[in-house]
């Protein structure tokens, strides 16, 4: 026995060394950073790269924590369900007292599941949206030089389960996050890194993580199933898509329309292929593949094809077909689609993250008691139109059963005809 007792001491011994040694070699102190204006600016950076005006107008948030606890968010409402092991926790995260307890599906009046739902909720959705809370209330920012490069220290100085708590934030050369340095209380170590690198990008339009690795002995921190969403503005743009049949509209073949005067086009939407005619130019365009499409110059086909003229027929094409289509748009791939009030009125607003000639723009869409679009207010990315509005006016049902606009209307009393709109099968 004396024996057995003197290798567990020796085992001690050795656990106790290596940890010491580990704490000394990896142990670092909280750097001391500069507050102040450039603190600010980079801090805004940051916030502007992992687009925080999605993520305030985020409705739903899923995910779960080490496939333990499992979330669902309602943000816009301060509510979200907390559910672990036969538990779950209808937490208001603005007033804990109103929140509900359940237990094997029945309600219960233990409140102690309730701090315990907090304290979850508080830890699991800080690895799940630390970035978006740099600001928060009790937030103190700092920049520091780390490795060469400016880095944003954020410090929470109250609110959370841990007031107190230090991050040094790791950005890349867009002021993305790829990883943060902590000083914690729970960690005895200062200067624990973890990755902020393996996201994804979410139907509501914020990043976020699906997993982390931690420095400290290669932990591994996995984010299931995490999701973001807009259920109610989703809702609005599918009444928008069944008041303009879009259902017809994705089974049309070929639309004809102008614009105003100066273009024509006729559009296989089949084939995906168009013809685009202005002045003396026809362009047979194919805009998945450019290089095979042919050009036409006075009605001659042209055996050197100009690049720069089925460039135009391309710009031509995306931005004179968007006055025609663009409510058929609000499910494309990289839409991010939220809510917003307009002089008292409910509209949709819908950001193009990708694809076009312009990703970025953004159009609030105002709509007429059967949820047709009346006119929208177009936010580009340029900058050269901030809320500038026109409308959509004079819809038709074509042959094939769709709803599209033959003229538009801008604050200025111009107007812009989209000519003898068609299409058909």
């Amino acid at each position: 026995m004396k024996k057995f007792f003197k290798i567990l001491a020796v085992i001690l011994i050795l656990i106790i060394g290596f940890l010491t040694i580990y704490y000394f070699a990896n142990n670092e102190d909280l750097p001391e950073g500069k507050k102040g204006k450039e603190a600010e600016a980079l801090a805004i950076k940051m916030f502007n790269a992992i687009n925080h005006e999605a993520f305030e107008n985020t409705e739903i948030i899923e995910w779960n924590f080490r496939n333990a606890h499992f979330y669902k968010w309602f943000k816009q409402k301060n509510s979200v369900e907390v559910t672990w092991d036969n538990n779950k926790v209808n937490l208001n995260t603005k007033d804990a007292s109103k929140s509900e307890v359940y237990v094997d599906d029945k309600k219960s009046d233990n409140k102690e599941l309730i701090a315990t739902a907090q304290s979850y909720f508080n830890n699991d959705s800080f690895w799940l949206i630390a970035p978006y809370k740099i600001f928060d209330a009790g937030t103190e920012r700092s920049i520091v030089n780390y490795e060469g490069k400016d880095a944003l220290m954020v410090t929470y100085t109250s609110g959370g389960s841990t007031p107190g708590d230090s991050y040094l934030w790791i950005l890349d050369e867009n002021y993305l996050p790829t990883s943060y340095k902590m000083w914690t209380s729970i960690i005895p170590i200062g200067g624990v890194a973890a990755t902020w690198s393996n996201l994804k990008r979410t139907e509501a339009g914020i990043l976020l993580p699906k997993s982390h690795t931690l420095s400290l002995f290669g932990l591994e921190i996995p984010i299931g199933n995490a999701k973001a969403y807009n259920k109610q503005a989703n809702d609005l743009a599918n009444k928008i898509l069944t008041a303009i049949k879009h259902e017809n509209y994705k089974n049309t073949k070929f639309l004809e329309w102008s614009f105003g005067g100066r273009r024509n086009f006729k559009w296989n939407k089949e084939s995906h292929i168009v013809d685009v005619s202005w002045e003396d130019f026809r362009v047979n365009l194919n805009p998945e593949d450019l290089d095979n499409s042919t050009v036409y110059f006075e009605g001659e086909k042209q055996e050197d094809t100009d690049e720069k003229i089925v460039k135009r027929a391309w710009d031509i094409f995306n931005n004179d077909s968007f006055w025609l289509v663009a409510p058929h748009k609000l499910f494309d791939d990289g839409v991010i689609r939220t809510l917003e009030s307009i002089d008292g009125e409910t509209g949709l607003r819908v950001t193009y993250t990708s694809g076009g000639t312009t990703p970025g723009d953004s159009y609030v869409w105002l709509l007429d008691e059967n949820f047709i679009p009346k006119s929208y207010k177009m936010y580009l990315k340029n900058g050269r139109m901030n809320g500038t509005p026109a409308t959509w006016e004079s819809w038709i049902t074509t042959e094939s059963g769709t709803l599209l606009p033959t003229n538009h209307t801008f604050s200025n009393g111009a107007t812009l005809s989209m000519g003898d709109v068609k299409g058909y099968n």
